[in-house]
């Protein structure tokens, strides 16, 4: 029982400090990691990926909200902007969150490696694409006021963020990742919101989209509540130590690390599914 509360307390505690330096909320460590830990090795009594998924899903309601709340102090979180991401967000997290209950392991384990390879390829290249222009017109022009009184301007059409968003709000719910993953890459290229305002920004979206695909997997059944208490203390402390770190840490570093990770687990759950 104690080796159990304790591989729960890291790995809450370290998702959450690197889901929230890089702005991804650490669901995409938590689910292979609870897959791994209980499905492969049988340490987590009572694991299969949907409960993985869904334990995910409600562990990142805490990250998110914990480090929204930071990030809104530091002003690093364009609430209004943000916003617009939202509707299409919230109805692809719901539909996800339903699709989740067709996959089997090997399915998951093929899907959600593909899906960190792609994630791990993301993250190294993310630096060397340069912002779309082709959406800045200035009828979409949008402008923030960050901590240091810097404005920012840049562009986010509707339609677009919609289309965008409902597409990886169907992943979120469907891999319980929260989303961040994806939507930090997305508003840095697409929209062009500086780093540090779509690192906040993007926990503001996890914070939404995890709180209604969570609804989802908990009428389903697909939550872990004792595993769960243990991971959101951790994850709310963690949260906290993450915030702070990116206001003093480069994160390129925890980035090179992430995608090494999930390089790595992504080959290894693509290699289980297949034998």
């Amino acid at each position: 029982m104690m080796l159990t509360i304790l591989l729960l307390i890291l790995i809450g505690g370290l998702s959450a400090i690197i889901g929230s330096v890089v702005g991804i909320g650490g669901g995409i460590i938590i689910v292979p990691t609870l897959v791994f830990l209980g499905v492969d090795h049988h340490l987590l009594k009572g694991i299969t990926p949907q409960i993985a998924i869904g334990t995910s899903s409600v562990i990142l309601i805490v990250t998110g909200l914990s480090s929204t709340l930071g990030y809104l102090k530091t002003k690093q979180v364009d609430v209004k902007n943000g916003s617009i991401f939202l509707f299409g967000l919230l109805p692809g997290s719901l539909i996800g969150s339903l699709l989740s209950r067709y996959l089997t392991l090997e399915s998951f384990n093929l899907y959600f490696g593909i899906f960190l390879i792609l994630v791990a390829i993301l993250l190294m290249v993310r630096h060397k694409i340069k912002p779309f222009k082709v959406f800045d017109k200035e009828k979409f022009r949008k402008s923030y006021v960050d901590g240091e009184g810097k404005t920012y301007h840049y562009s986010v059409p509707p339609l677009v963020a919609f289309v965008a968003t409902f597409f990886i709000g169907i992943l979120t719910g469907l891999f319980g990742i929260g989303g961040g993953a994806l939507m930090t890459p997305l508003m840095l290229i697409v929209f062009r919101f500086p780093p540090h305002v779509a690192v906040g920004t993007s926990m503001m979206m996890i914070f939404f989209s995890s709180v209604m695909s969570s609804a989802s997997h908990i009428v389903l059944g697909h939550v872990a509540w004792l595993y769960s208490i243990v991971l959101i203390i951790s994850s709310y402390i963690g949260a906290k130590i993450g915030v702070k770190i990116n206001q003093s840490v480069k994160s390129d570093t925890v980035v090179m690390l992430l995608r090494t990770m999930m390089l790595l687990m992504g080959i290894y759950l693509i290699i289980k599914s297949l034998l």
